[in-house]
C-alpha cells in the first residue's frame, strides 16, 4: 500500500515556494496600517521573528517532540491507540508536520487512507524541509478563528499586539486555538478558552519551558482582549478609513479580485501624525457644533421590565446587538433617572452613575416637565463619552464634515477625513460631496481681476446693488453683504479681508463672468460647474473639498497646478516595488498656470484675511505665514475654511448631507475655522515659518492702510504689476466705474 501511495503524493512546490493568501494592506508613509482587505487575515513572519515563548507554547500544546521525531511521533501514536481502546474516546496523535500536510494538501475527512496519506506526506516534508521551515509554515498557515490565519494575525486580532509583545499567558491562549478555533475562541467562549489556556500553561511548566513564578503570574493574568469596546487596543491603530477605501477601489480596479490575496501593500502619502490630528480636530469640531445646538433626546427607547437582572448577558446582547460604538461614543441604557442623577448600563458591561457636570448637556431632559421626545427615563438609549476618566452624556452629531490636507508643492495627500465616522456614513465628503463654496471662491475672482489690471489698491464701491427682474431672468436680484451693511468705497484688499459680497460682484461684473469662468479652469475647476453669471462671485457653483485643496495649492506654491495623489508606491508580499510614484506627480513636471506675481499678490491679500479679516481667529496660532478664506453659503447651508502656508494646504467643510441650515451665525469663521486651527496647531508645530518674497517685475508703493493713499512714511506696501505701474493718489482714490459697464447676469 505504501509503495503504491508514495509516488502519487503531490509535489512540495506549494511549501518550498510558499505563496499564502495575504490580504491587501494599506499603510501610511511611515508604514502604519490603516486598512486591510481580504477573506483571510494573515501576516507572514519569519521563524526568527517568533518569540521563544510562543514557540514553546505551540510545542507544549501540539507537539513537544517536534524537534526529535521524523514527522510521525510513534510514541504519541501508541498513547493515542491505547487511550482510544481503553477509554473508547478519540485522541489525536497528529504532529505539527502532519498538520502542515493536512492544511496544505488534504481534506479533513476521517479515514485510515487519509491518515496514511498524511503520514507519508509528513515523511516527505521532513525529508525536504528543515524543522524551522516546517514550524514557520505552521505558524503562518494555521487557522485560529476570527478569519485569522497564522499567529501574527491572531495576535493582532485577539490582543491588538505584535508577536513580540505577547505575554506567556497570551501565547498560551493562542497556542490552544488550533485544536478547535471556534470552541476555544476567547471572544466567544472565554471560559472554555481559559480552560484550554490553563492546560497549555500546565504543559509548559511540565516541560520546564517556564518557571513557577512565570506560571503563577500567567495563571493570575486577567483576560484582556482587543474588542470593539476596548478602545486602547484597536485592530487598525489609525483612523483613516476613507483613504483606505479610496486605495482599495484603486487597486481592485487595477488588479481585479486577486488584489485581495496577492499580499500587496499600498504605501500612501498620508502622514501618521497629521492624519491623527485631522481625525481628532474634525470630530471635536463636530462635537462642539453639536453641543452648541443642544441635546436632541434619546436615540431610542427599550422596554426594561422591573425584574430585569442588570448583569444578565442575554440583556446585554438584546440591548446592544445593533448599536455600534462610534469610537469614543458608547451606547448606554438608562436604568434610573432623576433630575440630579442617572444610572446607566454601558455597552462594555459596566454600570455607571452620572451626576453634576456629567449631566449638564442633557439637564433639560431630566426635568419633570421635559417633552416626551426629549425626556430621559428608564429604557432610554443614550450615548456616553469619557473625558478625564469620567463619563458624561453626549450624542452622535447629525452634522457632517470633511478635512483635506495636501502638500502644495507636490500634491501629496497628507491627511483626509471624509466624514464624522466611516462606519456610520461611508460617503466620502472630501472627494464626493459637491457643495457650494460660498465666499471661499472669491479669491479666484480676485485673481482673475489682477490679470485685467486691477490691484489690491483698486477702490470699488461697497454699496447697494440691484438688477431688476426683466434683466435678472424673472426675479429681482438684490444681493447683500453678510450683516446687511455697506461701507462705501474701499480697497480690494480690505474687501477680500472683510468678504464683501457687493465689491466682489462689481469686480466680476467689470472683468465679465465669461472671462472669470474660463480663468478658473486654470485652478482645475470645471467651467460647467460654475455658470457664467454674477452669482459666481458668491460661490454659487459646485466644488469638492479635494478640488479646493488643489486650487488653493496654486496660490501656495507660486502659481503651479498640481493634482492631488495619495498612492506613493505599491509593494508585493516580498517587499518588491510593483508600482512606483507616477511621473506626472513629480515636482519638476508641474505646470505654471498663473503668473507668479498674481500668486504673490493673492498670498499677500489672503494673509490679510487672517491678520485683520474674517479669519482673524487663526492669529491664535501665532504665525505670520498663514493665509486663507472663510466661506458661508446662503442660509448657512455650508461653512468652509480654506487655509494654507507654503508647506501645507488644509480645507475644512461642514454641513448636512441633506442640505439645511447650520443655524444662525454658523459661518465659516464659527463652524469650520476652529477645526482648521485645531488641525494646523499640531500639523505646523515643527515647520518653520516661510517668508513671502516678491517675484520679479512687481513693484510696491508705501500706503496709509486707512486712507489707501500713498504715504512714504508708512511701512505698509501695496503691490502692482510693473507694466500697470503704481497709480497716483487721485487714481487710487477714484472708484472704478463698474456701474457704467454692461451688467451681465
Amino acid at each position: 500500500m505504501i509503495a503504491l501511495l508514495y509516488p502519487t503524493l503531490p509535489d512540495l512546490d506549494v511549501l518550498t515556494d510558499y505563496q499564502p493568501k495575504i490580504p491587501l494592506r494599506v499603510v501610511t508613509r511611515e508604514g502604519v496600517l490603516i486598512g486591510e482587505f481580504g477573506e483571510e487575515r494573515r501576516s507572514v513572519v519569519r521563524i526568527d521573528e517568533v518569540p521563544e515563548v510562543l514557540k514553546q507554547a505551540i510545542l507544549a500544546a501540539e507537539d513537544d517532540r517536534f524537534y526529535s521525531h521524523g514527522g510521525v511521533d510513534y510514541l504519541s501514536v501508541a498513547r493515542a491507540v491505547l487511550a482510544n481502546v481503553t477509554t473508547n474516546t478519540r485522541q489525536g496523535a497528529g504532529t505539527i508536520t502532519m498538520q502542515v500536510a493536512r492544511n496544505f494538501f488534504l481534506t479533513r475527512e476521517r479515514s485510515y487512507l487519509r491518515k496514511l496519506q498524511e503520514a507519508l506526506l509528513a515523511w516527505k516534508i521532513e525529508a525536504n524541509l528543515s524543522k524551522d521551515e516546517i514550524l514557520q509554515l505552521y505558524i503562518n498557515q494555521i487557522f485560529l478563528g476570527q478569519r485569522a490565519y497564522g499567529f501574527a494575525a491572531a495576535a493582532r486580532i485577539y490582543y491588538g499586539k505584535n508577536l513580540q509583545e505577547l505575554t506567556p499567558a497570551e501565547a498560551a491562549m493562542l497556542a490552544g486555538l488550533p485544536k478547535a478555533p471556534s470552541q476555544y475562541n476567547p471572544l466567544v467562549n472565554p471560559q472554555r478558552a481559559r480552560t484550554r489556556q490553563n492546560y497549555v500553561l500546565d504543559r509548559m511548566r511540565l516541560l520546564d519551558y517556564i518557571d513557577d513564578r512565570t506560571y503563577d503570574a500567567a495563571q493570575k493574568e486577567p483576560l484582556v482582549l482587543r474588542t470593539q469596546n476596548t478602545q486602547e487596543r484597536p485592530l487598525i491603530p489609525l483612523h483613516a478609513e476613507y483613504v483606505a477605501e479610496m486605495a482599495r477601489r484603486k487597486i481592485v480596479e487595477a488588479y481585479g479580485q486577486e488584489a485581495y490575496t496577492r499580499g500587496l501593500t499600498v504605501w500612501t502619502t498620508l502622514s501618521n501624525d497629521m492624519q491623527k490630528s485631522a481625525y481628532h480636530a474634525l470630530r471635536q469640531g463636530a462635537f462642539d457644533y453639536d453641543r452648541r445646538h443642544g441635546f436632541r433626546g434619546p436615540e431610542s427607547k427599550v422596554v426594561l421590565p422591573a425584574d430585569t437582572r442588570e448583569d444578565d448577558p442575554a440583556l446585554m446582547d438584546t440591548l446592544f446587538l445593533n448599536l455600534a460604538n462610534y469610537d469614543n461614543l458608547l451606547p448606554a441604557v438608562v436604568l434610573d433617572a432623576s433630575p440630579n442623577e442617572l444610572r446607566v448600563l454601558i455597552s462594555d458591561g459596566t454600570i455607571a452613575t452620572l451626576t453634576g457636570k456629567s449631566l449638564k448637556f442633557a439637564e433639560k431632559a431630566l426635568r419633570p416637565q421635559a417633552p416626551a421626545n426629549l425626556k430621559l427615563t428608564r429604557g432610554a438609549v443614550i450615548r456616553l463619552s469619557k473625558f478625564n476618566n469620567e463619563w458624561s452624556i453626549s450624542q452622535i452629531p447629525e452634522v457632517e464634515a470633511s478635512l483635506v490636507a495636501t502638500d502644495p508643492q507636490t500634491g501629496a495627500l497628507l491627511a483626509l477625513v471624509g466624514g464624522f465616522d466611516f462606519e456610520r456614513n461611508k460617503f466620502n465628503h472630501a472627494t464626493q460631496a459637491r457643495r457650494q463654496p460660498g465666499s471661499s471662491f472669491k479669491p479666484f475672482i480676485y485673481s482673475a481681476a489682477l490679470e485685467k489690471g486691477f490691484s489690491p489698491g483698486t477702490i470699488i464701491n461697497d454699496g447697494p446693488f440691484f438688477i431688476p427682474a426683466e434683466e435678472a431672468g424673472g426675479t429681482d436680484w438684490e444681493p447683500k453683504n453678510y450683516g446687511g451693511d455697506y461701507e462705501g468705497p474701499m480697497r480690494l484688499r480690505m474687501a477680500l479681508a472683510k468678504s464683501k459680497n457687493l465689491v466682489t460682484i462689481r469686480v466680476l461684473q467689470a472683468i465679465s463672468p465669461q472671462y472669470a469662468q474660463d480663468y478658473i479652469t486654470r485652478f482645475g475647476f470645471s467651467a460647467a460647474d460654475h455658470p457664467a453669471y454674477l452669482t459666481m462671485a458668491l460661490g454659487a457653483g459646485a466644488v469638492t473639498p479635494m478640488q479646493m485643496a488643489s486650487a488653493y495649492s496654486v496660490f501656495a506654491n507660486g502659481g503651479y497646478r498640481i493634482t492631488p495623489y495619495f498612492i506613493d508606491t505599491i509593494t508585493d508580499a516580498r517587499g518588491n516595488i510593483v508600482q512606483g510614484k507616477p511621473p506626472t506627480m513629480l515636482e519638476e513636471t508641474r505646470e505654471q498656470v498663473i503668473d507668479p506675481r498674481n500668486a504673490f499678490i493673492m498670498n499677500s491679500m489672503l494673509r490679510d484675511v487672517v491678520d485683520r479679516g474674517t479669519a482673524s481667529r487663526a492669529r491664535s496660532l501665532k504665525r505670520n505665514d498663514l493665509a486663507g478664506k472663510t466661506g458661508t453659503t446662503n442660509d448657512y447651508i455650508d461653512a468652509w475654511f480654506c487655509g494654507y502656508n507654503a508647506d501645507l494646504v488644509s480645507i475644512v467643510w461642514i454641513g448636512y448631507d441633506h442640505p439645511r441650515s447650520l443655524g444662525n451665525r454658523e459661518t465659516g469663521s464659527a463652524a469650520a475655522l476652529p477645526i482648521w486651527i485645531d488641525f494646523m496647531k499640531d500639523a505646523l508645530k515643527d515647520i518653520p515659518e516661510t517668508p513671502l518674497n516678491p517675484p520679479r517685475d512687481i513693484i510696491s508703493v508705501p500706503i496709509n492702510t486707512e486712507t489707501g493713499l500713498r504715504d512714504e512714511s508708512s511701512s505698509d506696501k501695496e503691490w502692482f504689476y510693473s507694466e500697470f505701474g503704481p497709480p497716483d493718489e487721485t487714481e487710487m482714490l477714484e472708484p472704478v466705474n463698474t456701474e457704467s459697464l454692461e451688467q451681465i447676469f
